[in-house]
């Protein structure tokens, strides 16, 4: 049995880096399931006993790379507490303003292609909130439960990643307002606007200003040379 398992692991990830090279040649729109399976040298029945879809292919990929990411496990790895809530949302703002300084990125194309299938079936939409709030929701969840018994938050509703999505759709959307070339809203810029979003995001969630004067300032403090999560993490 455990070869059988082997088998259907490597067959995986045979499929996943045929989808890879697919992906990067011809774009999501461009690449078919067909394709991959070719690429793979599998028939297209067997690639949809592994991925339904192109959709759940695709946001495998995104999900092996943001797991892959070194910078994202130093910060997964933070013991949770106030510091490292703080430290999340920032981690977060830095990474929306990457997307947004690069419009033409992959990350941004990215980001567009989300957005188009909240207004279709939703199904990739649905896959990608899945992995980012696997990978992310859990420190940031276990990080607002110390800030709350530290003091520095009060419990805001009852599902805590509620808060963590209202705040990455914050986030989302002022991205979202400034890919054009011309803005279709102007928040401001650099520290000031990070430090808006920061604030608005932390009280939100229910930091008090106390907390949020501490440890944001600190946490600005010594951010220069500090590594900043890859622009390829799908947050």
């Amino acid at each position: 049995m455990s070869t059988l398992r082997m088998t259907s692991d490597l067959r995986r990830q045979l499929i996943l880096g045929a989808a890879k090279r697919c992906f990067a040649r011809h774009g999501f729109a461009g690449t078919t399931t067909k394709s991959v399976a070719a690429a793979a040298s599998i028939s297209e029945g067997l690639l949809f006993k592994h991925f339904p879809t192109k959709s759940a292919l695709y946001a495998e990929i995104l999900a092996e790379e943001c797991a892959a990411d070194p910078a994202l496990h130093r910060l997964l790895e933070l013991e949770p507490s106030t510091e490292t809530l703080v430290i999340l949302i920032r981690e977060m703002i830095g990474h929306f303003h990457e997307v947004q300084a690069m419009p033409d990125q992959q990350e941004a194309q990215r980001l567009r292609l989300m957005l188009a299938s909240h207004l279709d079936d939703g199904e990739f939409a649905r896959l990608i909130y899945d992995k980012i709030g696997g990978l992310i929701g859990p420190v940031f969840v276990a990080s607002l439960e110390r800030a709350i018994e530290a003091g520095d938050a009060g419990p805001v509703g009852r599902e805590p990643m509620s808060l963590f999505w209202f705040a990455h759709h914050t986030l989302l959307m002022v991205t979202v307002t400034r890919l054009p070339a011309v803005p279709c809203l102007s928040y401001g810029e650099g520290a000031d606007l990070e430090r808006q979003l920061c604030e608005f995001i932390l009280r939100g969630i229910g930091l008090n200003e106390a907390a949020i004067t501490h440890y944001l300032d600190r946490d600005l403090a010594r951010d220069a040379g500090r590594p900043e999560i890859a622009e390829s993490a799908p947050l």
